[in-house]
């Protein structure tokens, strides 16, 4: 059994990497030593072992709730912290070290030779620490610090490269539009405080839904301002604008922030406070903006040049899924696609880094024929892609199938809407990823980062970032190593986690059975677990349809990018003026930044207040010298030495207090 020791150990063993690579190893060794990363390694590699020790104690001996410690006792504040391990945070322990620790692997070889190497995993050591810790929190305050922490972790890598200019914006934009989320959150947490700091617990704040003690207009104000910090997080419409400019920091940074864990924080947030979400009304808004999401962002993902960028908006669509089917009750299938999509989204990014690190650049429009090149990176980004289209028996198919069919079963309008938008989303994924598939790895070499390089100056586009020379071969194996890894993963953690039907030692819904009808804290009755998806039916006709609609997905992007029986240029100048708005994205980064920010914000809001400081603020010593020296001028005419001014001011003042007596007298 795990004690409480080890398991705060699981958020230590990072802080301690990110204070030894932080303070000693860039001080005494240097900023690109190699002990960096083994040190990040090791770290990690511990904090995992702990996490599948966790994870084995919870499934024998149940959710685990470890003494709440006084915080911070001033006046009236009383603030407590402590643990919980239950059947959500292993899950979440378990995919956070997981991918991170196979990151920090792949990191050794994509960072090498990078001058701030050492500095890069400090950082990484920050966010997983971040990460564990918020995950582990058993109090609502403690958890904001965590998630905070979890920002400026995200600020800082996407930011890594700062003297690049497009990274440094892409940060700040990130820091900046997640802060309306965080905001909401906060608001949330401060309104629920203010009904009782109990609720500040968990297991306190589910006691006390379980007992309807909390009204359900306080509950859905509270949860409103929850959601709003998921959708921030999680890059929801519309704070969705800042994830693919993230893109901007290392890859195996994307791998890691932008696909397996920073992004689903959202998701998590708003499965830990589920009880919360299900006893208010917030439940079709959770479910409208998560499906929404899922096709909005898949539509631009049709259109991206930039293999990463492609990724970034399929992270946002997926976690579209996610949050579309918390909103229709669906718990256990949205954490199951969770854990499913952590591992082929990581390997679908890693293996973009490699792809990367081999031709020069990340524009697909300048790759091709990498196929023979680098045949491991090639096979496990196919793995992962018909993992992510949701093609049988690959883990997306179980996971997104279980998604959708439990929308099926729901039957609401809601639930229907949502589905149509989640196959809708399915068609668009399958093609977007082959698409990507095809242009990267099949045809012929189109030139890599050097050829980019003139063809980009000539269209007037911006160079490709990172580095341009193009030297076509497979990766090293500490790169080629986890992405195999993780495409192995995305083959069996799907069927074998959460199986149809009894496989050996494995029960039938094992996955579904343990987050559900075990968690008996948030789901106290066998109803509520089936409720939410514990015992799910294999829908044949929903998995059929979305079946259908993935192979239609891969075969036009066959036909459009093998074949060449469809022209993608004449698709595109048929349809010119869809095809320049979802190119786009929309227009909303203008909106955003031209429309609300210069225009409304800077124009009228900040040239306001300069306006006011510069002629009120910085001129108030102006004005008050001002009107002290004509005050003291005056005065100077009284004193003149004359007798018979004296008199005249004095026969003045006397009028004056008789006229008084005589009027308020």
């Amino acid at each position: 059994m795990i004690t409480e020791g080890l398991a705060w150990l699981i958020i230590a063993l990072p802080v301690i990497s990110l204070v030894v690579n932080g303070v000693f190893v860039r001080a005494f060794i240097g900023s690109e030593s190699k002990y960096a990363g083994y040190i990040t390694v090791a770290a990690i590699g511990g904090s995992f072992v702990l996490s599948i020790w966790a994870l084995l104690t919870v499934m024998s001996d149940g959710p685990l709730l470890f003494e709440k410690r006084d915080w911070i006792a001033v006046g009236g504040l009383n603030l407590t912290f402590g643990l919980i391990l239950d059947q959500l945070t292993v899950i979440m322990l378990i995919v956070v070290s997981g991918v991170s620790l196979l990151v920090q692997i792949y990191g050794q070889a994509y960072m090498h030779g990078d001058k701030s190497y050492t500095r890069y995993y400090a950082y990484m050591s920050l966010f997983t620490a971040s990460m564990l810790g918020l995950v582990l929190s058993r109090n609502m305050v403690q958890m904001f610090v965590f998630w905070e922490l979890v920002g400026i972790s995200s600020y800082l890598l996407i930011g890594f490269w700062m003297d690049r200019p497009s990274a440094a914006a892409a940060a700040k934009k990130a820091f900046l539009m997640t802060r309306f989320g965080d905001f909401g959150f906060l608001l949330g947490i401060l309104y629920l405080y203010s009904v009782n700091p109990a609720y500040m617990d968990i297991e306190t704040l589910y006691n006390a839904i379980a007992a309807e003690e909390i009204a359900v207009a306080v509950a859905t104000w509270v949860a409103l301002g929850l959601f709003a910090g998921a959708v921030g997080k999680s890059a929801q419409f519309p704070l969705h604008s800042w994830l693919p400019d993230a893109m901007e920091g290392p890859t195996s940074v994307s791998a890691l922030i932008h696909s397996a864990t920073m992004v689903t924080a959202g998701v998590f947030l708003v499965a830990r406070f589920f009880p919360l979400f299900e006893y208010s009304d917030a439940m079709t808004l959770v479910a409208l903006v998560g499906g929404f999401t899922a096709v909005f962002a898949a539509t631009m993902g049709l259109v991206a040049t930039d293999i990463k960028r492609v990724l970034a908006y399929s992270t946002i669509s997926q976690l579209g899924y996610m949050m579309l089917a918390l909103g229709i009750g669906a718990y256990a299938p949205a954490i199951f696609h969770l854990f499913t999509h952590a591992f082929f989204k990581a390997a679908l990014f890693l293996g973009a880094g490699s792809v990367h690190h081999a031709s020069g650049t990340f524009n697909m429009k300048y790759m091709g024929g990498l196929k023979r090149h680098m045949p491991w990176t090639y096979w496990s980004m196919i793995i992962a892609s018909v993992s992510l289209a949701g093609l049988f028996p690959f883990s997306g198919f179980w996971s997104k199938d279980e998604i959708l069919g439990h929308a099926a079963e729901v039957g609401t309008t809601t639930a229907t809407i949502v589905l149509a938008l989640g196959l809708i989303a399915a068609l668009m994924t399958a093609f977007y990823m082959f698409r990507a598939i095809f242009l990267t790895f099949h045809g012929e070499w189109r030139g890599g980062g050097e050829r980019e390089d003139e063809e980009a100056k000539a269209a007037g586009e911006p160079a490709p970032v990172g580095n341009k020379h193009s030297h076509l071969a497979e990766s090293p194996w500490l790169m080629i190593g986890p992405v195999a890894l993780l495409a192995v993963l995305a083959i069996v953690v799907g069927f074998f986690s959460n199986p149809t039907v009894d496989v050996g030692p494995i029960d039938k819904h094992a996955f579904a059975h343990f987050v559900t009808v075990e968690n008996e804290v948030v789901f106290p009755t066998e109803h509520a677990a089936v409720e939410a998806g514990a015992e799910p039916t294999f829908n044949f006709v929903v998995a059929g349809a979305s079946t259908v609609l993935a192979l239609a997905g891969v075969g036009l992007a066959y036909l459009m990018y093998i074949r060449g029986s469809i022209s993608p240029v004449a698709v595109g100048a048929r349809l010119q003026p869809v095809y320049r708005l979802i190119f786009r994205k929309y227009y909303v980064d203008e909106l955003y930044e031209d429309q609300l920010v210069r225009r409304g914000f800077y124009r009228y809001i900040a040239d306001g207040v300069r306006w006011f400081d510069e002629h009120w603020i910085d001129n108030a010593n102006v004005h008050l010298y001002t009107w002290i020296s004509r005050i003291g001028k005056s005065g100077a005419l009284v004193q003149n030495g004359q007798t018979q001014t004296y008199a005249v001011g004095m026969v003045i003042g006397v009028v004056a207090i008789v006229a008084g007596f005589l009027l308020w007298g």
